[in-house]
């Protein structure tokens, strides 16, 4: 799947909600479920997205492993490696193991920080923890499903199997947009449309949003604003 530094700059500068809408635009239809199912929490500020090809893997947290502090060691330069390496840009998604009942945060500010800088990538999404939320460096949002101030036991089980997070299935490789909203999976086949998708969007709610930009009209102004907006709309 190949992504243009076009769409890419044009996908940066919207929010998750307006990717969500444009993918349905593409396929023609309402329906699309490719989304988490939460109210996440952001590191990053409401202007900041994050969007790349994921790098999957699976922690735990809340017990001791029971294998060799070696094996631990070899698995996570492995895991490192994993997400040093693919396509650009990319994404971290980590399916915490525990669940609900997450204890150890894998995203705090060393991880962060490695993440970004050293692997180059432009963000991560978990159901899992994250800390430091006064440190974690701005240019490596994060979206995970709670916070918390320990590490506990956290170790990574396994590196580039599917994961799921609040719902949403990712596979490595998949397409990532994410934001303060959420997080969602652009399926490859509306790709070449996305662009145009994005254009129609905005046409059609320009129909309702353009005309009360300038101060308030009239409910029958406005009924045949709609009227136009549903014409034109997904």
């Amino acid at each position: 799947m190949m992504l243009s530094q076009d769409l890419a700059a044009r996908l940066r500068a919207c929010d998750t909600p307006t990717v969500c809408n444009a993918i349905e635009v593409a396929q023609g239809r309402r329906g699309f479920a490719g989304f988490t199912r939460a109210t996440m929490h952001w590191s990053g500020d409401r202007h900041t997205r994050i969007l790349g090809f994921a790098r999957t893997a699976h922690i735990a947290g809340r017990e001791a492993p029971s294998e060799p502090p070696d094996v631990l060691r070899a698995r996570r330069m492995a895991y490192f490696r994993a997400m040093a390496e693919g396509p650009r840009p990319g994404v971290a998604v980590v399916e915490d193991m525990d669940g609900d009942a997450a204890l150890g945060a894998w995203w705090g500010e060393v991880h962060a920080a490695v993440h970004g800088s050293v692997f180059g990538l432009s963000g991560a999404v978990t159901n899992g923890l994250m800390r430091d939320l006064g440190d974690l460096p701005a240019s490596f949002p994060v979206l995970a499903g709670g916070i918390g101030p320990s590490h506990g036991f956290v170790h990574v089980h396994q590196i580039g199997e599917p994961v799921e997070i609040f719902g949403l299935r990712v596979a490595q490789g998949d397409l990532i947009h994410a934001d303060c909203h959420g997080a969602l999976v652009i399926p490859p086949e509306v790709l070449p449309d996305l662009g145009a998708a994005l254009d129609k969007l905005e046409q059609s709610e320009g129909l309702v949003l353009g005309p009360i930009k300038d101060g308030p009209v009239s409910f029958e102004a406005f009924e045949a604003h709609w009227a136009a907006f549903e014409k034109a709309r997904t």
